[in-house]
């Protein structure tokens, strides 16, 4: 339903190696066809099964995200609300577990409200761009920008590193090294804090000011090495197209009628596949669909105001505590930043699960899946820039198949 855009290297990667793993499985179908699908229509099916390609990536901006002993301290850190201004919220309490690592909220609350949906960590760990509008570019840069930001954990990044020395100074240490010495220096200081914290932090030396940060930047490698174990499970539809790769002559019975016609929709005439593909239905692009502000009048500007913010960022994979070498860093490298394109702009989310996590869109405007449907039929323009939908025919009927599909895509264990 929406129009090819550019896709970072490592989606390009990715979405390659899963339609050449498609394609092999396809021919390994033979020429059973089941369900009557093509050989062209096989193949894409196949690319979009869970395991259809290895997904693990490495990220060389963190050298820890691998480390058993990080993981355990950043699922630690991930429920512990003494990290926040309050003493109330944590990373859970709006990804939260049993909801998928997301919140159900049309907007983020955390010590205020937040400007967008939370979005689910599970699989994030294989997108090159993080947040809504790709404002980080690794998950243990995107683990630390709620912590400073007043609406969400609204604590302060000197806080934070006196907590855990006070706290978990031993697996710290264990993991990244000795903790600096922070007994001289004043509990709160953040150079994005209050007015009253950017002085404090302002009054700190550059290597005071740099061994507060590198806990924290720590901090957050620890969080993206738990995170990184937060992967999406099979679901019906692994069934199906498992089934039907092996010949299995019950695999018809996997997927009722409705659920068939609606993925054939969503690969065939509704073109859904076009930006939700893969193993995780995601190109991992950014595009506008035409979307309509939370606030009339007030348009988010998406990805053109992200790309500013990512350059910007000192936690970038570029930057001093990234662990990369400067020409590993492809994807910041190579960043395209097409304004005109970019406008109110966001994240093709992942569709696994989907079904679950209502209300939809960035910022919770549409409060189900067959809102979203008949959103994508419509094709309205766009508050600001311009909308890459076009109009598509599709009956009341063949809407209620695709939302029937969809739910297809909800992992089997949490069912």
């Amino acid at each position: 339903m929406k129009a090819p855009a550019k896709r970072s290297r490592r989606a390009a990667w990715l979405l390659a190696a899963a339609f050449i793993a498609g394609s092999a499985l396809a021919a390994s179908i033979g020429d059973s066809r089941g369900d009557g699908w093509s050989r062209a229509e096989l193949s894409i099916l196949a690319s979009m099964r869970l395991g259809a390609v290895n997904l693990a990536s490495l990220d060389p901006s963190n050298a820890y995200e691998s480390s058993p002993a990080a993981s355990r301290l950043g699922q630690r850190i991930f429920s512990d609300t003494r990290f926040s201004g309050n003493g109330a919220v944590s990373c859970a309490s709006c990804h939260q577990p049993d909801k998928q690592f997301q919140d159900g909220r049309p907007l983020g609350q955390g010590i205020g409200t937040g400007k967008r949906r939370t979005m689910p960590i599970a699989g994030a760990s294989r997108s090159p761009f993080l947040m809504w509008d790709g404002r980080k570019d690794s998950l243990w840069s995107q683990a630390l920008g709620p912590f400073e930001d007043a609406a969400e954990h609204g604590g302060n990044r000197l806080a934070y590193a006196h907590l855990v020395d006070a706290h978990y100074r031993k697996d710290y240490e264990a993991v990244f090294g000795q903790m600096p010495d922070l007994s001289r220096l004043p509990w709160n200081a953040s150079p994005v804090g209050t007015p009253e914290q950017q002085v404090a932090w302002n009054a700190l030396s550059a290597s005071e000011q740099r061994d507060v940060s590198r806990v924290f930047a720590n901090m957050g490698k620890a969080l993206a090495a738990y995170e990184k174990s937060l992967q999406h499970g099979e679901s019906r539809l692994d069934r199906y197209l498992g089934a039907l790769a092996d010949g299995d002559p019950g695999a018809s019975s996997q997927l009722s009628a409705r659920e068939k016609n609606g993925l054939r929709i969503f690969i065939g005439k509704g073109s859904c596949v076009t930006c939700h593909t893969g193993p995780l239905f995601t190109d991992q692009a950014f595009h506008n669909t035409g979307i309509a502000p939370r606030v009339a009048g007030q348009p988010d500007l998406g990805r053109r105001a992200g790309i500013a913010k990512l350059r910007a960022d000192e936690f970038n994979c570029l930057g001093q505590f990234s662990d990369a070498k400067p020409d590993q860093c492809t994807e910041l490298n190579f960043l395209a930043d097409d304004e005109a394109a970019a406008t109110a702009a966001f994240k093709t989310p992942s569709l696994r699960d989907v079904a679950r996590r209502a209300p939809y869109m960035h910022a919770g405007q549409l409060a189900s899946l067959d809102e979203v449907m008949r959103h994508y039929r419509r094709a309205p323009r766009s508050a600001a820039g311009h909308s890459e939908l076009k109009p598509v025919r599709l009956s009341e009927s063949e809407v209620a198949d695709v939302v029937a599909f969809l739910g297809t895509l909800n992992q089997i264990s949490q069912q």
